[in-house]
Parts: C-alpha cells; sequence; structure tokens
C-alpha cells in the first residue's frame, strides 16, 4: 500500500481530531489528490527536520492515517483542513519525490476490538472529561465520551501533555489495555516530577 507521509510535530491517533492549515504547494498538491480519491494521508511524528522546507530525514516509522472530514479557507487566505484519525500504519519504505512529498509503502496495523469500560479505568475516564472542558480539546469536537478501552486509551495518549516520544511509543502498542497500564505509568511519573 502506497501513501503519502505528511511528517509533523505531532503524534496522530485513530479516531482523533487534528486541525491543519495547508500553505505547500506539495501538500496542497497532496490534500487535492486526497480529495478527488476519498482517500487518507499519513501522519508520522518527526523526529529530525522540520515541518517545513526540505523533507525531514528522521521521522517514526508508526503513524496514523488521516481522514479529510471538513475544509475551509482560513482569515489568512490559506487552507484550513480537519481530519479524523484512521489506521494505524506501520513505514516499510519510502522515498522522496522531486517537490519533496514523501510517499512510502506502509503496512496497516491490526487494530484490537473494542473492549468495554471496567471498574479499574475510573479514573482515567474522569481525566478524559476533565479535558475534555479544555476549550482547545472543547474546539475539537471530540466529545468526552469513551466508548470502550481502546477509545479511552487514543483519546488520553493524543490529548496529554506527553513528549512526543512517549506518544509514538503508546501508537505502538496494539492492546488498548497495555496502552492504558502505559498512560496511567506516564501519570504517574508525570505526578512525580511535579511533586518531586
Amino acid at each position: 500500500m502506497s501513501l503519502a507521509l505528511f511528517p509533523l510535530n505531532t503524534v496522530l491517533f485513530p479516531e482523533c481530531i487534528l486541525d491543519l492549515q495547508i500553505f505547500e504547494a506539495r501538500y496542497l498538491d497532496m490534500i487535492g489528490r486526497c480529495m478527488k480519491q476519498g482517500s487518507g494521508f499519513g501522519v508520522v511524528c518527526i523526529l529530525e527536520g522540520e515541518e517545513t522546507g526540505l523533507a525531514p530525514q528522521g521521522y517514526a516509522r508508526v503513524g496514523c492515517e488521516a481522514l479529510i472530514t471538513d475544509f475551509h479557507q482560513q482569515d489568512n487566505g490559506l487552507l484550513g483542513i480537519r481530519v479524523r484519525g484512521g489506521r494505524r500504519f506501520r513505514v516499510l519504505d519510502s522515498e522522496v519525490q522531486k517537490d519533496q512529498l514523501t510517499v512510502a509503502r506502509v503496512q496497516w496495523l491490526e487494530e484490537a476490538t473494542e473492549q468495554p469500560l471496567r471498574d479499574d479505568d475510573a479514573d482515567l475516564v474522569a481525566l478524559l472529561k476533565a479535558l475534555a472542558e479544555h476549550p482547545m480539546v472543547e474546539a475539537l469536537e471530540m466529545g468526552a465520551e469513551a466508548a470502550g478501552q481502546l477509545s479511552l486509551a487514543n483519546q488520553l495518549a493524543y490529548l496529554l501533555p506527553f513528549t512526543e516520544l512517549d506518544k509514538i511509543d503508546l501508537l505502538q502498542l496494539d492492546d488498548p489495555q497495555q496502552r492504558l497500564d502505559a498512560i496511567q505509568q506516564l501519570l504517574d511519573e508525570l505526578q512525580g516530577e511535579l511533586f518531586a
């Protein structure tokens, strides 16, 4: 499967919402093609390089498909798009085209089935509800309801202020329970740092 990549300084998770401002020719062309074909593109986190200019050399080998749900011209005249995270993928190999667009051969990763929330998840569910009240999160219109463990894990991993490397690690975990456990561990570490 061939997929155009959009390397960013962020990690997208399935079913999560990301707003982007598009101004570089390579990405305007890519968005045009995606909209004509009804397809998505891949968001990967930059590890080395910049979002603009030359294609970054270093980026995470695991990413998330981005499906365009809305677009509009912004006040500054640039194209604004809203995407929803789709399937996770692993980059097998990639090439940079003349226009500096990176196109990768990807393998889709298996998604675990949604598991019901457990009593142990109550604190994390409450945390998601609290996060949803923040104006920046509210603007994404993701809602504060988790359909189950997978949905809860994806939303928390996306919204919490973890480092990009931690988020990449979370995105690679296939099992929702493992992802929730890892999130809880990261939260405990954050709290430890706050009270140290």
